[in-house]
């Protein structure tokens, strides 16, 4: 059985457009294939920010670490595990501030582990989990997505194609505070059905 993975970041909770659209996403392609979901909800601000102690820990191999370390290491070893069993990844993210969350940002830390997710090489790093589709589904009040002030988008395809995962479809309601706002959103979900069907 496939198995997604659902990354939802708004602290907006069910009035979030960015989580409603995603979760009809995963939803759907559960759906059609038949799939197990992972639901990893950042906004319940449970992820610690990398320091030293957690950095070290992290590039310890796991049968090397002190006991410390491993407490340490736990949670990342956790959402590596999630990310990697995952055949699809699928995240519903607001823009805040013309970026992404700050606990997205810590997601991405973690997950970031050399020798795991990617390796380095004489030519540069090269990520390790091909073969994988992701989803990124964005809401933004006001900053529209690929415009100039959008930090978010390029960054968030960038550190999923360094992690090896290329395969990625962008699918973004912004402008949603705008007069025209649900007209967005629902333009938004009817991509989103066509890239399910």
């Amino acid at each position: 059985m496939s198995k997604i993975l659902h990354i939802t970041a708004s602290i907006r909770n069910d009035e979030s457009v960015s989580r409603g659209l995603s979760a009809r996403l995963v939803n759907r392609l559960a759906r059609n294939g038949g799939a197990e979901i992972i639901h990893r909800d950042l906004s319940a601000n449970t992820l610690p920010y990398i320091d030293a102690q957690l950095f070290a820990a992290n590039g310890t191999p796991s049968d090397e670490r002190t006991s410390v370390q491993q407490q340490l290491a736990a949670i990342s070893d956790e959402l590596i595990a999630e990310l990697i069993a995952a055949d699809t990844v699928v995240f519903g993210v607001p823009m805040y501030n013309f970026s992404v969350p700050a606990t997205v940002k810590a997601w991405a830390d973690l997950v970031a582990r050399a020798g795991t997710t990617f390796h380095y090489t004489a030519n540069g790093p090269v990520g390790l989990l091909e073969g994988k589709r992701a989803y990124v589904v964005v809401a933004s009040g006001g900053t529209p997505v690929g415009g100039a002030a959008d930090f978010m988008t390029p960054w968030l395809r960038h550190f999923l194609g360094f992690l090896g995962v290329r395969d990625v479809e962008l699918v973004a309601a912004d402008g949603i505070m705008g007069n025209d706002g649900e007209a967005k959103i629902e333009d938004a979900a009817q991509r989103l059905e066509q890239l399910a069907a």
